[in-house]
């Protein structure tokens, strides 16, 4: 992959600039190349849904400092006078406090990784600084969710959700549900989330990405360990049955474990074909085994889906950190087995560089 293109994916990610990999220094130093990060990354006529200002100064710093460093002979390498006037440009305008910066909404671009031009985008509007009014934190994406992404991206991950009903829990942005949605073929997906708040900014993403006039999305509030009304049943009834839950970072608090696989069992006892798929961050091992413990008390079969991630600085797409581990669970109803919750079978899934390779995979058509 171009050294320049894998910097864009990861500034519109809007990675810490300490994160970012800013192409080599001989090539750096060259004056087309700065001109053409000038011209697809940081120009906003190009760029529309660009990231915040505040952030956009400390990357032009950066990227100034790095070429000023790359410098062979000071009276020849110079630096691109479009990228030193929008730097001065942005720094011009009134900036507003950081803390007023922190409650603004900024708009997240997600690459899938995958080595090919013009790969396939999701396009958030977060707020990574905030809580939801609720209490939840519905209003960013998370590690898990993007460790789910990068394995139902995986050929193995697609054919669990290609041609598939789903129901996503505490979906947050909406990420994983407009990737089902967009890129991997599912038949019908129906979002859904405990906080009306995070449900309102759900539906401003799937706008953004061009789905708000799809049969294939939808957008609903849903509390855990309530009754499932308000649609769920309309929305999976006659010749469309629920195939698949989705879930990411769902287990953070041990007091939502039992709401959480209470709702997993209404929807096992409706639609006992169904699988979950549920992507959790291991902060808390005792967090963890309680949801276990849980699923087994429940008697469902489970197993471990194991997917290799390279260091955050070696992926190309959906970046996130591989230091924190993050399990993938595969769930099914009424395991019938007495063994302990720790034995859970592990399915190995090829590697994640043979999904960069994976050039094949090309946005369906367009909605409407």
């Amino acid at each position: 992959m171009k050294q320049v293109e894998l910097f864009r994916r990861q500034y519109l990610q809007l990675l810490e600039p300490e994160q970012l990999s800013f192409p080599a220094r001989d090539v750096i130093r060259s004056p087309d190349v700065q001109a053409d990060m000038f011209a697809t990354i940081f120009q906003d006529e190009i760029l529309p849904r660009s990231p915040p200002d505040r952030y956009k100064i400390r990357v032009l710093k950066k990227l100034v400092a790095t070429i000023e460093a790359a410098f062979v002979d000071p009276e020849e390498d110079e630096i691109l006078d479009d990228l030193v006037e929008c730097l001065g440009q942005l720094m011009s305008r009134s900036q507003v406090s950081p803390t007023i910066a922190a409650q603004k909404k900024s708009f997240v671009t997600y690459t899938m990784p995958i080595i090919m031009e013009h790969a396939p985008v999701i396009i958030t509007l977060e707020a990574r600084a905030l809580l939801a009014s609720s209490g939840t934190t519905g209003l960013r994406t998370w590690e898990a969710a993007l460790r789910l992404a990068t394995f139902l991206s995986i050929e193995e991950g697609t054919q669990l959700v290609k041609n598939k009903n789903i129901i996503e829990l505490g979906a947050g942005t909406g990420l994983l549900s407009i990737l089902c949605t967009k890129y991997l073929g599912s038949k019908f997906v129906l979002a859904t989330d405990g906080s009306g708040e995070v449900v309102d900014d759900m539906a401003t993403n799937v706008f953004i990405n061009g789905l708000e006039d799809s049969d294939k999305l939808e957008t609903a509030g849903l509390a855990w360990g309530h009754a499932l009304v308000d649609g769920v049943e309309q929305r999976f009834d006659g010749d469309r049955k629920l195939d698949i839950i989705l879930g990411a970072d769902l287990t953070y608090d041990q007091g939502s474990i039992m709401p959480l696989v209470s709702t997993i069992q209404d929807l096992f006892t409706m639609y006992p074909e169904a699988k979950a798929i549920i992507s959790a961050t291991v902060r808390n091992d005792e967090t963890l085994r309680v949801f276990e413990q849980a699923c087994y008390d429940q008697k469902f079969a489970v197993q471990l889906y194991s997917v290799s991630i390279p260091p955050q600085d070696q992926q190309i797409g959906f970046f996130h950190t591989s230091k924190v581990p993050i399990r993938i669970y595969g769930i099914r109803p009424e395991a019938g087995l007495d063994s302990a919750p720790r034995s859970f079978q592990e399915n190995r899934v090829p590697s994640y560089e043979a999904l960069c390779q994976r050039s094949v995979l090309k946005p369906l058509p367009s909605i409407g």
